[in-house]
């Protein structure tokens, strides 16, 4: 009774690891999802009065689209980490922190004015009503939180403000929760519980024997009979028992 009741303990807590496991990396590519759709920089460009300036917002998104996609493709390595078992588990471990290690990478790397002012350009026709266009954000250069920009072509001065805190910290703690839940698959593969084997393909069925073909004596008491062929017996004569 005791070495039964360890078993259900061990179960469970493999259970309840597991579940630890893929919850932190869900909400690892949660934050990375929510974080890069924030503003993370915005250009202004100031015209004469009596026309109000005009800002062009810049998201994560348009400034590292390559950490949303990660974040969706450990998503889909989550899926798999729950489906497979062994070595192929270990291997979607490796690959889920392989995939938090690039959002790490990416949302870290530095992000300059120029591309900020890239994907100003790129956003500037989707926004209505912000006046912006590609010639009239200017060229920019130097660094900081605010930058001074060149004249642009429509002459008037534009401004880059970076504005990613916090998000781009949430971006990166949400690539490290990534990085912790592939490690933690990695790391027990062997030890986390697999899904039941009733969802696994069914073993094909044994092949009916012919009329009259013996049966070992094995089958016939665990084969269930078959009611058509017990009709055919029957319609030949023959006694099915």
């Amino acid at each position: 009774m005791a070495a039964g009741e360890s078993a259900a303990g061990t179960r469970r807590a493999g259970r309840r690891e597991l579940a630890f496991l893929l919850l932190l990396g869900a909400a690892g590519a949660g934050l990375v999802l929510l974080a890069v759709r924030q503003k993370w920089a915005h250009v202004e460009i100031t015209v004469p009065k009596p026309l109000p300036p005009s800002v062009t917002t810049v998201t994560g998104q348009s400034l590292v689209p390559v950490a949303a996609a990660l974040a969706l493709a450990a998503l889909a390595g989550l899926a798999a980490v729950l489906a497979t078992r062994r070595t192929p588990r270990r291997v979607a471990g490796v690959v889920l922190a392989g995939l938090g290690a690039g959002i790490a990478v990416a949302v870290s790397t530095g992000i300059s004015a120029a591309a900020v002012r890239a994907a100003a350009v790129a956003s500037a026709g989707a926004q209505t009503g912000s006046g912006v266009t590609g010639s009239d954000i200017g060229n920019t250069t130097g660094g900081g939180a605010s930058q001074a920009a060149g004249t642009g072509v429509s002459g008037f001065p534009s401004h880059v403000v970076f504005a990613a805190f916090p998000w781009r910290g949430v971006a990166f703690l949400g690539a490290l929760a990534i990085v912790g839940a592939g490690a933690g698959v990695a790391w027990r593969a062997l030890d986390l519980p697999v899904m039941s084997s009733r969802y696994d393909a069914p073993a094909p069925a044994s092949a009916a024997p012919a009329p009259g073909a013996a049966v070992p004596a094995g089958d016939r008491v665990n084969r269930r009979p078959d009611p058509a062929a017990i009709w055919e017996s029957l319609s030949r004569g023959e006694d099915p028992t």
